[in-house]
């Protein structure tokens, strides 16, 4: 697909508290994802850059040592190998996410 209509995007069960809906191309992944109130990642690694943006709610998000509050229309930059995760608090948060693959080495 294209193009999305983010008011009307059918999103599907991703895993328990979060439905997403995701784009995959040769090098690229888009997602557009709902995630619960009061969930946690405590921290991850992937080889690939990742990025986005908060479209709606709140969510605490750590990068490296770096931790930030975001909410509606700011961003996140997450290079490939750094340990990153996040939190939401008492309401959904809505995210557009983009990630890199890096290729095959």
């Amino acid at each position: 697909m294209a193009f999305w209509d983010l008011n009307t995007l059918p999103l599907e069960e991703f895993r328990p508290g979060i439905v997403s809906k995701a784009e995959f191309g040769n090098d690229l992944i888009m997602v557009c994802m709902k995630i619960a109130a009061d969930m946690e990642d405590a921290g991850h690694v992937h080889p690939f850059d990742q990025c986005g943006v908060v479209l709606d709610g709140k969510i605490e998000m750590f990068v490296g040592n770096d931790r930030r509050l975001l909410t509606a229309r700011q961003s996140y930059f997450i290079p490939a190998g750094q340990r990153h995760g996040w939190k939401t608090f008492e309401e959904a948060v809505t995210l557009l996410d983009v990630a890199v693959k890096q290729p095959p080495q």
